[in-house]
């Protein structure tokens, strides 16, 4: 059993290793893909920068349903993101059911906080109900995807849109090992007031630019605000989780403290745990299969 000493560090270690890297899955690029892609459409303009997204449409018939795919990885939202969702072949996956996926990229850790790339997914939720028309898919009926820092950043967009009149409102959420709780990482509260790779990471993520430095007192408050475990409400729209068992990245605790505030609230969760997978793992298309099929009952 690791002692206390040791768990925090390999805890800390993890989570570091989250923000700063993240891992692909690797697999050949399919010769006849299941949908057509537009590349770099403009949602939003932040700071003079655009905010930029990838529509893929079904070659075979629409079912008149849209995915929102939330592509970050260790909060970081640049192409090769996107190549990894495409390695573990969720566009051709649900292209192929007949959906229309719009896989918004909120921007980067280096341009942006989580509070702000938060506010971009919002955004893009709402470009995406604002154009549905164009698309031939449903405003009402959309769902919102994402993994690792993605799943986080949906997460969040979900619980933070919990009236059932919200403009940026989902129908459903589906997620791999998201981040869930950043006052308990894997069983222990990390101290993040220090100078270590780690503290200084977490405090990047939750302060607003330029003010690293906040008052510590504050620092409790701001990672509570940005814990989407710690935010649910009842009335939320139903979750899946999939998680590994080995994730030495994102711990999988993350994910049953999120399905247990779900639990409490009533809020309908499918929990599904993968034995031996790490962050991701190899065959992970086939739980983006199972995915594909709880968004069918779902929206259908």
């Amino acid at each position: 059993m690791l002692s206390l000493s040791r768990f925090r560090c390999v805890s800390a270690v993890s989570l570091c290793a989250l923000l700063l890297c993240v891992s692909s899955v690797r697999a050949e690029e399919p010769t006849d893909l299941p949908y057509h892609q537009q590349k770099n459409l403009v949602y939003a303009e932040v700071h003079g920068v655009g905010l930029l997204l990838d529509v893929f449409t079904p070659r075979s018939k629409p079912n008149g349903l849209g995915i929102v795919d939330v592509v970050s990885g260790a909060y970081h939202s640049d192409r090769g993101k996107l190549r990894d969702h495409k390695q573990a072949q969720m566009f051709d996956i649900f292209c192929s059911r007949g959906y229309t996926v719009f896989a918004i990229r909120p921007g980067s850790i280096a341009k942006f906080n989580g509070p702000e790339m938060l506010d971009n997914v919002n955004r893009g939720i709402l470009w995406v109900k604002e154009h549905a028309r164009e698309y031939q898919v449903d405003p009402n009926r959309l769902a919102m995807l994402g993994a690792s820092a993605g799943g986080h950043l949906a997460c969040m967009a979900a619980v933070s849109a919990a009236d059932a009149k919200s403009k940026t409102r989902v129908k459903a959420v589906a997620v791999f090992f998201p981040p869930t709780d950043l006052m308990n990482y894997g069983g222990f509260k990390i101290d993040i007031s220090g100078e270590d790779q780690l503290a200084q990471s977490i405090r990047r993520l939750i302060t607003p630019k330029g003010s690293e430095t906040i008052d510590v007192s504050r620092l409790d408050e701001l990672r509570t605000a940005f814990s989407p475990a710690r935010l649910v409400k009842p009335g939320l729209p139903p979750f899946l989780i999939i998680h590994g068992t080995a994730d030495f990245m994102v711990p999988i605790q993350q994910s049953r403290v999120m399905v247990a505030a779900l639990q409490k609230a009533e809020v309908p969760v499918k929990f599904i745990i993968k034995e031996g997978g790490g962050h991701p793992w190899p065959t992970i298309h086939e739980e983006v299969e199972l995915m594909a099929d709880w968004i069918d009952g779902q929206l259908k």
